[in-house]
């Protein structure tokens, strides 16, 4: 089962001094920088296109179509904007990518600057997570004191800049143009658009925004080529990519594997749903893709398929609860979240949060209303779609795909509290004997 896993991002988090120069070096970094340097910059792009590299951040767009979209005749710089704010719930990949081993992020950011024209390039940080901003840092010094960022990259005649910049913790500038607007110095709330950011992004200029992951991966598609990237994933997904097993599981962690393979296989690696239990249902993403159900366990996760199942892969952010867990409570608890950290832009998101959490509350607590499930569902209809960004889509989500497996479980909160039909603390990974609520 082990031979599952392709470790390529996370090949040497578990060594000595990962985060170092030296040692990235000593594994063959910043080779796929040299082939790079060695290319026009459209013939880069062109290599990352046929790879057929997906951006990892969540909705998959192909990466080197989206650095094509940069046009040529603007006479405003090119910027590149890595978004390095991972806050989803449930997802931990670019943070242990970055802390463990930054120089991959670093050197991916050299050849994604380089392909297309940018001179200053921007990692986006959330601010809580100092120790990873203070690794970054760390890590651009390093490279500009080995002539991988500066003027005249390694002699080619290439300029790059790179700055760390450290947000300040808000999950609406995970949203891109939320981001550039944080970026730029102002509140972060979404965009109207168009224009889009590869015409018009951080400073009115053409801006390129990637997922830590999706620029991370470029070096090792300069390094082996196309041929070893796309031996990996399915027709339409190819390629590694990191999956976080989170909840109730044996083992939780990231788990490096082609895109494509199962839950079921996962889980295997994982060592099982914890013992004694069985698997009720889990996120294929994050908090902010619809559930799936024990029914689901086969189905390949990549792209294509999430689609298909009426769901997303996201973040590949795989959050299991097992049977213990009450699924009104959870929605309840991922609505909370999405309630505090709507931007209040969009009156749908802003308003509709609040009393789709007072609904929620209600199912919880057993006093909830006969037909209030379909009231809840028709708050859903008139805030999803309703709004500048994916916020609103996501927390309805959550709501819709609940209620769709289970919403014999929301109607028996018409008389029946969630804590007495499921135990809190039985769910609770870390609870004492009488923590029943």
């Amino acid at each position: 089962m082990t031979d599952l896993l392709t470790p390529v991002l996370s090949a040497d988090w578990d060594n000595d001094k990962s985060w170092t120069l030296e040692r990235y070096e000593s594994i063959g970094g910043y080779t796929g920088l040299r082939r790079a340097l060695e290319m026009l910059p459209a013939d880069v792009t062109s290599l990352v296109k046929e790879a057929g590299l997906r951006g990892r951040g969540g909705a998959g767009f192909p990466t080197g179509m989206k650095w094509s979209f940069v046009p040529q005749d603007n006479p405003n710089p090119t910027y590149l904007v890595v978004n390095a704010d991972e806050s989803e719930p449930g997802t931990c990949k670019d943070m242990p990518l970055m802390m463990a081993s930054p120089h991959t992020l670093v050197e991916g950011v050299i050849i994604s600057s380089f392909a297309i024209g940018c001179n200053t390039a921007f990692i986006y940080c959330r601010g809580e997570v100092l120790h990873i901003i203070r690794r970054l840092q760390q890590a651009v010094a390093e490279a500009r004191a080995a002539g991988y960022i500066g003027k005249n990259v390694l002699g080619s005649g290439f300029d790059l800049d790179i700055i760390v910049h450290a947000g300040a913790g808000a999950y609406i500038c995970g949203e891109e143009t939320a981001l550039l607007d944080s970026l730029e110095g102002r509140r972060g709330q979404p965009r109207l658009r168009p224009p889009f950011p590869a015409v018009a992004g951080l400073y009115a200029s053409p801006t390129v925004i990637n997922n830590v992951e999706s620029i991370a991966s470029v070096p090792s598609i300069l390094t082996n080529g196309i041929n070893w990237f796309q031996s990996m994933g399915t027709e339409k997904s190819k390629g590694m990519t990191l999956y976080s097993l989170s909840g109730h599981v044996q083992r939780a962690g990231q788990f490096e594997a082609p895109l494509g393979v199962t839950l079921r296989q996962l889980l295997d690696l994982a060592g099982g749903v914890r013992a004694g239990h069985e698997l009720k249902f889990f996120t294929p993403g994050g908090s902010s893709t619809p559930i799936l159900t024990a029914e689901h366990l086969d189905l390949p996760l990549d792209y294509e398929s999430m689609a298909e199942a009426g769901t997303m892969l996201g973040t590949k952010a795989l959050q299991v609860f097992d049977e213990t867990t009450s699924v009104v409570r959870t929605t309840l608890r991922w609505v909370e979240f999405y309630k505090h950290e709507s931007c209040g832009k969009c009156t749908p998101c802003r308003e509709g949060f609040w009393w789709l959490v007072q609904l929620l509350m209600r199912f919880e607590a057993g006093t909830a209303q006969p037909g209030d499930v379909d009231k809840m569902l028709d708050i859903c209809d008139n805030i999803g779609g309703r709004s500048f960004c994916a916020l609103a889509d996501g927390g309805v989500a959550a709501i819709v795909s609940a209620v769709k497996y289970f919403r014999e479980e929301f109607e028996q909160g018409y008389t029946t509290p969630a804590w007495e039909l499921f135990p809190y603390g039985r769910s609770a990974l870390f609870a004492t004997e009488g923590d029943l609520r």
